[in-house]
This record gives structure tokens, C-alpha cells and sequence, in this order.
């Protein structure tokens, strides 16, 4: 089982927003920028090949800050377009803290990174013991239903818990404030409390996205 000490104290990072990766979930990217594309080159030769996922935050002067915690994916699938653009997949490793963005000759951005508070993150896939099922599918059909989002229910129902809480936690068309409370939520049953707490104010502001953001 691979420990924090075998992880890199430097990582790439690549600034999205909106876009949410979770420990042991996986991320499908879309990279086409110069910067992003020498990025995944250069993480391709590393022995750990992580990129590491992080909200970025605009400051009232317009400049642009990194939240204080992301998540790290390791590079499990790509594939090349014709015209150069790249299909990337990123299986979740672990969560960090964000410690100093580093300076240097590379186009996109690096930063040392802190991994021991997020030790859970590298177990074994988490449980919730308190989990009501059959209530939670019941808020999200009403959820999809007043968003007019399909599904595949045969697949939500069959789908293991924190598979199904990860998964609709990445997925699901929130703000991007949500997504790094969901990110930054300590425990399974905690980002599912989150994400019904999410839907149920969602509901309840009739989906209007202004009252969310």
C-alpha cells in the first residue's frame, strides 16, 4: 500500500475551476494549452506521474489564488488527437495542502505540497455507516428531476457508497465553492451530508442557479 513518505513534496498543479477530483475517484481532462500539454509531458516521466487538481479563486483586484487544499491524480490513461490535444484520466491519490507555489522555468505552475493530514486518503475505500439509501435516491431523483438531468439509475442503485457519493459529488453541476467543501469535507459521511445539505437548498430555491452561486 503506498504511504504519504512515498509521495513527491513538489508537484505540478493544474488550476480548474469547477473541476473536482476525489481520493480513489477518477477525472477525465481534456488538454489542449501549450503549458497544460508540457505539463503532462513532464509529469509523464516522473516516477509518480501526479498532477495535482486545485480550485483557483479570483481576489477582488482580479488576481488569481489557489485554495488552500487539492487533490492529486496519478496519470492512469491517455491518448493523443490527430491535432496534438490530449485524453487524459486521473485516479485520486490523495489530498494535499497547498505549503509555497515555486518559481521556475516551467509554463505552468508547481508547488510544495504537505500530505500527512490527508493519511485516510491512501486506506482502504471508506464506509458510511449511517447511510439511508432509499432517502438519499429519493432526494436525488427530485434533484435531477428540477435540473432535468438524465441518469442512469440502474447503475446509481448498484453503485458502492463512497463510489456513488464521490461520484455525484465530481459530477453533479455545483458552485465551485461546493465542490471544495465536498473536497475538504474530513469523512464519506461527511461530504454525503454536505451534498444532501447542496441539494436540499437547491430544492428548495426552486433550482435557481443565481441563489446558488
Amino acid at each position: 500500500m503506498m504511504k504519504h513518505i512515498d509521495l513527491p513534496d513538489t508537484i505540478a498543479i493544474f488550476p480548474l475551476t469547477g473541476a473536482l477530483l476525489l481520493p480513489r475517484a477518477r477525472l477525465p481532462l481534456h488538454i489542449f494549452e501549450p503549458r497544460y500539454l508540457a505539463m503532462l509531458e513532464d509529469c509523464l516521466k516522473t516516477p509518480s506521474r501526479l498532477i495535482g487538481m486545485i480550485q483557483p479563486r479570483e481576489t477582488p483586484n482580479g488576481e488569481q489564488r489557489l485554495a488552500a487544499i487539492g487533490c492529486a491524480g496519478r496519470i492512469t490513461s491517455f491518448s493523443e488527437t490527430e491535432d496534438g490535444r490530449y485524453m487524459v484520466t486521473l485516479s485520486g491519490i490523495s489530498r494535499f495542502r497547498l505549503r509555497a507555489e515555486l518559481e521556475g522555468f516551467t509554463p505552468y505552475r508547481r508547488a510544495t505540497v504537505d500530505w500527512p493530514p490527508f493519511s485516510r486518503d491512501l486506506g482502504a475505500e471508506e464506509e458510511d455507516a449511517g447511510f439511508d439509501r432509499p432517502a438519499f435516491l429519493a432526494l436525488l431523483k427530485r434533484y435531477f428531476a428540477t435540473r432535468d438531468l438524465g441518469s442512469d439509475w440502474s447503475g446509481i442503485k448498484a453503485a458502492d457508497t463512497e463510489l456513488l457519493i464521490n461520484s455525484l459529488s465530481m459530477l453533479l453541476p455545483l458552485a465551485s465553492e461546493d465542490k471544495q467543501a465536498l473536497l475538504e469535507a474530513p469523512s464519506l459521511t461527511t461530504r454525503r451530508e454536505t451534498l444532501v445539505t447542496l441539494m436540499e437548498f437547491a430544492l428548495r430555491s426552486g433550482g435557481n442557479d443565481e441563489v446558488l452561486q
